[in-house]
């Protein structure tokens, strides 16, 4: 398995691999080696299960949760150099890519001597990050030679997979979705949301997150007598920007900058906070979001991939990105608390639906038919 990001580097795609692979300590019958990153250069492995062996190399990493492309291009030219090491010294029946580039640009190169499956996590697809549009133009035909070697391609939403198939139309791809553990994430014994009411967003500090929306929203919600905070997790390359929003905005006291928080922790921050808000522009599937709904938060999102899957009866998903609207979908939620109390019954019973071991389980099933395929050929 392939992954140029992986806790404490990155995010959504780093997080969802490590679910699938305590998943996959329980499987026996698999023997798995992953190549990753780590933030300091060198080079280190460590045992993460009987079965599962892990390989970091290590870079100069500025930001664990943003990367900049010396960064991407210093673990590609590393990583393919441990990479081959690793095929010569191991009979592998298959490779596991997370992101179709870099990870994937390796499995291309050797496909002629190994199957390889892609899992395309969002910021690999053409027209999922604003900032990467010229690179996008440029590594284009690479992507697509990338992919149409691949024995399978998986996106984890229908949303991806639909924005996947506007750059390859005639791509067949498979949607495996996140999972959620809801042992860990569950919402507190009582719920009874107070003054102010608590607003939670989660995520890096990036322009495609849109979190200045968000401040603007609690300013808004602020003018129009709503009492409400907002809590921020998650670190950035724009925290200054935003700060000097929130004190632009006169609502420095209403906008709680929590920085990254342990993963350990994030159970009870989400127990803490009465309502879930997020504004991507693009999202693969939120792990974020999952996490709330399994600690019975309502949600509030823009509309962007994977939130048709998640939000039913347990959120308000907004057409228009607009700071007056996020404030509006935050009141009508606010003063009835009926319709509070139904979503977050709803979000709980919405999460419980998707769970890590049916993820893996589907990915094991795509490896045993590519496996099969290979043997007929």
């Amino acid at each position: 398995m392939l992954n140029y990001e992986f806790p404490p580097i990155g995010g959504g795609g780093g997080n969802a691999h490590l679910h699938i692979l305590t998943e996959y300590a329980a499987q026996k019958q698999l023997e798995v080696d992953v190549l990753t990153s780590a933030p300091k250069p060198g080079f280190t492995s460590e045992q993460f299960s009987d079965n599962i062996r892990i390989y970091k190399v290590g870079i100069h990493k500025k930001q664990l949760h943003y990367w900049r492309k010396v960064e991407v291009i210093e673990w590609l030219a590393k990583a393919a150099g441990r990479y081959r090491e690793l095929l010569k010294t191991n009979h592998y029946d298959l490779v596991h890519a997370f992101f179709g580039f870099p990870s994937g640009w390796m499995c291309y190169r050797t496909a002629a001597k190994l199957p390889y499956i892609i899992s395309l996590r969002g910021s690999d697809v053409p027209g999922y990050n604003v900032r990467l549009g010229l690179d996008y133009h440029l590594l284009a035909g690479l992507f697509r030679r990338i992919w149409s070697s691949a024995a399978a391609v998986v996106a984890n939403s229908q949303g991806l997979k639909k924005l996947a198939q506007q750059f390859m139309p005639e791509l067949d791809i498979e949607v495996i979705p996140n999972g959620i553990d809801t042992e860990k994430f569950q919402p507190p014994q009582s719920k009874s949301p107070g003054k102010p009411i608590r607003a939670l967003a989660v995520g890096r500090l990036i322009n495609r997150k849109r979190i200045d929306l968000l401040i603007e929203a609690i300013a808004r919600a602020r003018k129009a007598g709503l009492d409400v905070t907002l809590s921020i997790a998650g670190q950035g390359n724009l925290l200054a920007e935003l700060q000097a929003i929130a004190g632009k905005l006169n609502v420095t006291d209403r906008i709680i900058f929590m920085g990254r928080v342990p993963p350990e922790q994030m159970p009870q921050v989400y127990r803490e906070h009465d309502i879930f808000l997020m504004s991507s522009a693009h999202e693969g599937m939120s792990n974020a979001m999952l996490e709330a709904m399994a600690s019975g938060l309502p949600i509030v999102t823009t509309r962007c991939e994977g939130v048709a899957e998640l939000i039913t009866d347990n959120g308000i998903v907004l057409d228009r990105p607009e700071p007056e609207k996020i404030a509006s979908a935050i009141n009508q939620i606010d003063e009835n608390r009926a319709l509070y109390d139904s979503m977050s019954a709803c979000s709980r019973e919405q999460a419980e639906k998707f769970n890590w071991l049916a993820v893996a389980d589907k990915y094991i099933d795509c490896y045993n038919n590519i496996l099969d395929r290979t043997s007929r050929s």
